[in-house]
C-alpha cells in the first residue's frame, strides 16, 4: 500500500496545519524520496530509532511502513531483538507488543 501523500493533513492539519504540511511535503516528499537509501533501508533506520527512543506514538505506523517498503515480521522481530542490546530490553519488548498488535488488528 502506497504512502499516502496527504496523510497528516488528514491525521492534524485541522489542529497543525504548518506541521501536516511540513510532515506531508518535506519529511514524506523529499526526505524519504532522496535516493541516498532506498525505502526499505528509511525503514529499518526509522523503526530503529523509534524503537531505541521509545517512541510507541508513532512506532504502529512505521511498521505498516516498514511492512510496505518489503521488511518481513521476521527481519522487523530480528530488529527488535538486536536493539535489545543498544536500546534496553523494556523498550525491546515494547517494540514486540506494538508489532503483536498490528497482527491482532487484521
Amino acid at each position: 500500500m502506497p504512502h499516502d501523500p496527504h496523510h497528516a493533513r488528514k491525521a492534524i492539519g485541522d489542529i497543525a496545519p504548518k506541521l501536516a504540511e511540513l510532515t506531508d511535503e518535506v519529511l514524506f516528499g523529499d526526505i524519504w524520496a532522496r535516493p541516498g537509501l532506498a525505502p526499505r533501508e528509511r525503514s529499518i533506520a526509522t523503526v530503529a530509532a523509534l524503537i531505541a527512543l521509545n517512541r510507541a506514538e508513532q512506532l504502529a505506523f512505521h511498521l505498516r511502513r516498514a511492512r510496505d517498503n518489503g521488511l518481513t515480521d521476521e527481519e522487523l522481530v530480528e530488529l527488535t531483538t538486536h536493539l535489545a542490546f543498544y536500546g534496553g530490553w523494556p523498550v525491546a519488548m515494547s517494540a514486540l507488543a506494538v508489532l503483536r498488535q498490528l497482527d491482532d488488528s487484521h
